[in-house]
């Protein structure tokens, strides 16, 4: 949902109904997560995404029937599905999609999504995809509130404990209960859509090559902020992608502000001065991916300055330097993709090897978290 924040703010602020499809459920490999959202508005106009494509024509007929006054209805599509590769998917995998439209009730809830998402505040929004519950019925949870309802209290109080726990980890999935919230029933199926705000990645050292790390990390969803202790650099002009542009010592901001396991920390400075400080702070830290930019041999001076200031071969072990994949990059553009590449890889456990030299699942099940 936050990926089409703004066109969804613009369809609920003219006020008339449109169709949201929602996927719940992915069984085997699929190109979109489970929370991917599409919508179709009364003018037959299409955002957003359910399939990378796979499925979308088959998604939009079925929104565009729940606009014209049919049930909201759980569609599933995939290559076991007789008609799979007349919609279009192909890639093995089996989903799950909610169609339902949203109307004044909804728009209501759906706007105190958006508000937080604004923010950059959590907020889950959890919706009946099966069972007795109505569905499509939607209850908006936070840390402080709820709003919504699905249907009876017993499931509301049952649903907004697991909502409020599976945003405390980022965890986005579907709970089964009975009619009044009773546990180990399974009876009434509620997907939870937990919505975080989006992770950091912290760029040291303002250069060319943390300009065009900063474009990348936004294109890739984070929230960036690039940090150098040179004021002439260090400037928002130089960086006008990145969220944020701080002016300190890198080690001292670094040790004031927040990270936890999805930070990913990028070290392009490759001087000591800079790197040894700052570095004795990352790798005590929660951070997910730390990285750092240098050539084999001032790595392994860099490594053996760890090692004075007390960091154990653990610790030393977190580093990810020289920072990147291998692809022979040699622009700032090219190696802020090898940087990206990297951290992909390593959030999501990949071999790094050409898709075309491997085999089994394409798509991973679960994210590496640290």
């Amino acid at each position: 949902m936050r990926e089409i924040a703004e066109g969804l703010r613009t369809l609920l602020a003219a006020g008339k109904p449109f169709g949201l499809a929602t996927v719940v459920s992915i069984r085997g490999s699929a190109p979109r997560p489970a929370g991917a959202v599409m919508t179709v508005d009364a003018e037959g106009a299409a955002i957003g995404s359910v399939s990378g494509g796979c499925v979308e024509g088959a998604v939009y007929e079925a929104a565009a029937e729940v606009l014209a006054g049919g049930p909201n209805t759980l569609q599933t599509y995939g290559i076991s599905d007789e008609t799979a590769f007349s919609v279009g998917l192909t890639c093995g995998g089996v989903l799950d999609v909610l169609v339902q439209q949203v109307g004044p009730e909804e728009s209501g809830l759906l706007l105190k999504v958006l508000e937080r998402v604004q923010q950059d505040e959590p907020v889950a929004l959890a919706t009946v995809v099966g069972g007795p519950a109505p569905l499509g019925a939607l209850l908006v949870v936070t840390p402080e509130d709820v709003a919504g309802s699905l249907g009876t209290e017993g499931l509301d109080h049952a649903v907004v404990d697991d909502a409020r726990g599976m945003l405390a980890v980022g965890q986005t999935g579907t709970r089964h209960y009975g009619a009044r919230g009773e546990r180990r029933v399974d009876d009434v199926a509620v997907f939870v859509s937990a919505l975080t705000p989006p992770p950091r990645m912290l760029v040291f050292g303002a250069t060319d090559f943390a300009a065009a790390v900063s474009r990348v990390g936004v294109f890739l969803g984070y929230r960036v902020t690039v940090c150098d202790a040179r004021p002439v650099f260090a400037t928002a002009k130089r960086f006008p992608e990145a969220h944020e542009v701080v002016c300190r010592w890198p080690h001292d901001y670094l040790a004031s502000t927040a990270v936890d396991n999805r930070t990913v920390i990028a070290v392009l400075t490759h001087d000591p001065k800079f790197d040894v400080p700052l570095l004795d702070v990352a790798l005590r830290s929660p951070a997910g991916y730390v990285g750092a930019m240098g050539s084999r041999r001032t790595h392994e001076d860099r490594l053996r300055r760890l090692r004075d200031v007390g960091l154990t071969e653990e610790q030393l072990a977190r580093l990810r330097s020289p920072i990147g994949l291998d692809l022979g990059a040699r622009t700032p553009e090219e190696t802020a993709v090898s940087i990206a590449a990297e951290i992909v890889q390593h959030r999501w456990q990949g071999s790094g090897r050409p898709l075309g030299e491997t085999d089994g699942k394409i798509h991973r099940d679960a994210v590496r978290t640290g």
